[in-house]
């Protein structure tokens, strides 16, 4: 079971961003494996369940440990430079896109409460979260950020676009952050989004209210659309109950570098990693 959800490329991945261990003490339990912990974290990921509720006897250890350790993991920044170094990865072998990009949204429910969250318009005002999503023209997710579901998509383009890390090929030069075109629906059709996209040397092509159907851009924007139903595919960001905004945009940082890496193995033929559906 470890091996399935944790696959040995994807591990030697793995091991390059984690932390030293602690030196191990004299007596007591032994401290369980990370990669263990870490198979205990993607079920935990993929099924939804509450970490105390994970089965012991899948030897993963208890729910708590791995819980504990996915919050020491994500204090040391282990999410997000796993998903960078696999952009870098994708990249260097030109799985890459960067001819267009899209940007989308989607709304959770948030039924604890918590920081970035707020009453949703299309939930009947309950608590829920939005998950803003960048994603390359092949659909391999890019940027990811979290706001309430109250807030515009539009509020959200600049911090979303900016979130983008610096992409680096193995060669010169300076790292890629800017895709050439962002494509994104009728939301985005403000002034002020086209302004900050052209100032960052990027394309803006955003559908007009009123003027182009919402099928116009379609062809491009559907993809960004897939990625999030496989994100969402992840059960524990599809309903959010974490209250902390950094453990619900860490879990969605890991689960974007598993996309990373599914990319990855349909591109190549890579080793897949843990399928989200």
């Amino acid at each position: 079971m470890v091996e399935t959800l944790v696959p040995d490329a994807l591990w030697q991945i793995v091991q390059r961003v984690l932390p030293r261990p602690p030196s191990p003490s004299r007596g007591g339990r032994p401290r369980v494996p990370a990669r263990h912990s870490l198979a205990g974290i993607l079920y935990i990921l993929r099924w939804g369940l509450p970490w105390r509720a994970l089965p012991p006897a899948l030897g993963f250890g208890s729910g708590r440990t791995c819980q504990r350790r996915f919050q020491e993991w994500q204090q040391a920044g282990v999410w997000m430079r796993l998903w960078r170094i696999l952009l870098d990865q994708a990249h260097h072998e030109g799985h890459l896109d960067w001819s267009r990009a899209a940007l989308d949204s989607a709304s959770v429910p948030a039924p604890r409460g918590g920081q970035a969250t707020g009453p949703n318009p299309t939930d009947r005002g309950k608590a829920g979260s939005k998950l803003h999503l960048v994603i390359d023209g092949q659909g391999t997710p890019l940027a990811l950020t979290v706001t309430g579901a109250n807030i515009h998509d539009s509020r959200q383009l600049e911090a979303t676009v900016q979130a983008i890390p610096g992409v680096r090929s193995g060669g010169r030069g300076r790292p890629r952050c800017r895709p050439a075109k962002l494509h994104a629906d009728k939301g985005y059709d403000f002034r002020r989004c086209r302004i900050f996209l052209h100032r960052r040397g990027i394309k803006p092509r955003i559908a007009r209210r009123g003027v182009e159907s919402r099928e116009t851009l379609g062809r491009h924007r559907w993809r960004v659309e897939r990625t999030l139903s496989w994100l969402l595919a992840y059960r524990k960001l599809a309903v959010r109950r974490e209250r902390q905004e950094a453990t619900f945009l860490a879990l969605g940082q890991l689960a974007c570098a598993l996309l990373v890496w599914r990319q990855m193995g349909r591109l190549s033929g890579y080793p897949r990693a843990p399928s989200s559906s």
